[in-house]
């Protein structure tokens, strides 16, 4: 449900076609709208956690067009240029290594991909819920990520604040 409410808005008016990857999907409630809604793409859907990917291998079992695994967003097992579009949501912020992240995202990335996604934003609401749940986390102020974008190479970066500055939307381009 909360894939069918959000993914329209996470996407931003980029359409989720060819090889598509998730960063850091959970059990995959994201990917199963992005594949009801695109069903041509191939996605690949990962994350560190074994749990999280032991539950989308088996949420996705019966889909050809999804592959699950298991990765860590600051070192992407795949090759240069593998992807058109590369899709995060609400998860960056816990990887601490964000920036080493969006460079990997930029070299997964075949020139003209697409680079969208949203999370939580450096606010104190967001910074105090991550601090007594005592997860580990980095939030990532709106120019920060907009820079740090910019200085891995991306083009036609958008980075907006939404939710009362609670969160973040951004969008990047890989230069084509």
């Amino acid at each position: 449900m909360a894939g069918r409410l959000i993914l329209g808005w996470a996407l931003q008016g980029v359409t989720a076609r060819g090889a598509v990857l998730e960063l850091g999907s959970g059990s995959g409630a994201m990917a199963a709208e992005t594949i009801r809604r695109h069903p041509e793409c191939q996605l690949t859907v990962t994350d560190v956690d074994p749990a999280m990917v032991t539950a989308a291998q088996r949420r996705f079992a019966d889909e050809p067009q999804v592959t699950v695994r298991q990765a860590d967003a600051s070192g992407l097992p795949f090759a240069d240029g593998s992807f058109d579009v590369v899709v995060s949501y609400l998860m960056l912020h816990h990887v601490i290594a964000w920036r080493q992240a969006l460079g990997e995202v930029s070299r997964v990335l075949r020139p003209g991909g697409q680079f969208v996604g949203y999370d939580v934003a450096a606010a104190p609401l967001t910074e105090w819920a991550h601090r007594a749940e005592r997860s580990p986390h980095q939030l990532i102020g709106r120019h920060e990520l907009e820079s740090a974008l910019s200085q891995v190479g991306f083009e036609s970066v958008s980075v907006r604040s939404t939710v009362g500055g609670q969160a973040v939307r951004f969008t990047a381009g890989e230069p084509g």
